[in-house]
């Protein structure tokens, strides 16, 4: 299976298929004295905010870094791949070209699962701040061992959510609505129905759509008339703010839960955002959070960008500090093989505890999945703030 996708990436890369751009945040050059950082994300496209995110927010931890009196710095190039993953493996070849050492892997899912047995294949270290599906960092089952991530895995956020729903009581009857063609959706929903079960919560009605979708009346009836008090989301912005619009249409106001794909429906362009308040969101992030390293940190970001920072750019901001205490750690230097990096960083990641904006005691397991405790955010005047 190595064999036969390095191939292919071979003759995609000769024959020119596919291509991508460049965002490069060192000078492009030779630096002997800096860590090769490399990562890929959808920068153009429907997925772009996403990306954005992640790229503003490891660029902003990267000068904070390289400032620094300490001997670990990064030359960053991060490319867009538009969150297609022909174009991952297209953004992996130039950045392998260009003598990547650890990289930020992919922002989305469906890119890291196309490039992450590459990584595997060369034993090159790849932490992805956002690729939360477990096909990232496995494949048939069989995990990689030098792929994490810093985002929780789909199946966790599934659990997590039936656990916070029936903790808080936010209701007697719930209904679910997910995305039965992608892994994400798929994924959380089916161990979200586990929990629920064993959380003894009431599950009146589930419907499942398929990408191309636009039109949610249907479902959105059947949970009514089920009486759902709760219609729990495992879904992305785009499909969620047309939901919460149809709901609204119809007059039906439940709670509305979601997941880190919903994160970015109060940018989602002609969406009203009055539509998304005391919509609930599972999160690691909650920027209004009082304690010193958020203060900061969203400080900065806000001064930089001029816009708060959301879940997706903590957990980039983190994944890169978390590299730079593995690094600095395993003593690493910017002259020793991608490889050696490697096996050192393995070894870092899962013995070392991290404190972030997004966990205190954050550790990771042998399989690369982050063990880190799950907040929830709800939506009020525009914003999002801690549910708690």
């Amino acid at each position: 299976m190595k064999k036969l996708l390095t191939l292919l990436l071979a003759v995609l890369l000769a024959f020119g298929m596919v291509g991508c751009s460049g965002n490069n945040g060192g000078n492009g050059g030779e630096k002997a004295t800096a860590f090769k950082l490399g990562g890929s994300g959808p920068l153009t496209g429907p997925a772009a905010i996403y990306g954005q995110d992640v790229y503003d927010s490891v660029k902003l931890a990267v000068e904070e870094i390289n400032a620094l009196d300490t001997a670990v710095k990064f030359d960053l190039n991060f490319l867009d791949d538009a969150h297609d993953p022909e174009q991952a493996i297209s953004c992996y070849g130039s950045l392998k070209d260009w003598g990547m050492q650890v990289s930020l892997l992919c922002v989305t899912s469906k890119p890291c699962a196309a490039v992450a047995p590459l990584y595997d294949e060369d034993n090159l270290f790849a932490i992805t701040p956002s690729g939360s599906s477990t096909t990232a960092i496995s494949i048939d089952n069989n995990f990689y061992g030098n792929v994490f991530q810093m985002c929780f895995t789909d199946p966790n956020q599934g659990i997590a959510s039936a656990d916070y729903i029936a903790d808080k009581a936010l209701g007697t009857k719930i209904a679910v609505i997910y995305q039965d063609d992608i892994d994400y959706s798929a994924g959380i929903y089916e161990k979200f129905a586990e929990e629920a079960a064993a959380k003894n919560l009431n599950v009146v009605y589930v419907g499942s759509f398929q990408t191309g979708t636009n039109e949610f009346g249907t479902y959105l009836q059947n949970a009514q008339a089920a009486g759902a008090d709760v219609v729990f989301l495992p879904i992305y912005y785009t499909e969620a703010s047309m939901i919460l619009t149809q709901a609204d249409s119809m007059s039906y106001k439940p709670v509305f839960y979601g997941v880190d794909g919903m994160d970015g429906i109060l940018a989602v362009e002609g969406f009203d955002t009055k539509l998304a308040e005391g919509v609930y969101l599972l999160t690691p992030f909650a920027a209004d959070a009082e304690d010193d390293l958020t203060v900061k940190y969203v400080a900065s970001f806000q001064k930089k960008y001029g816009r708060t920072p959301n879940q997706f750019a903590a957990d980039a901001y983190d994944a890169v500090y978390a590299l730079y205490q593995a690094l600095t750690n395993a003593g690493c230097t910017p002259d020793m093989k991608g490889s050696d990096i490697c096996d050192a960083l393995v070894k870092q990641f899962t013995t070392m505890s991290f404190n972030g904006l997004t966990g205190s005691g954050v550790t990771w397991k042998a399989t690369g999945e982050v063990s880190k405790s799950p907040k929830a955010v709800i939506i009020k005047d525009g914003t999002y703030v801690n549910a708690e």
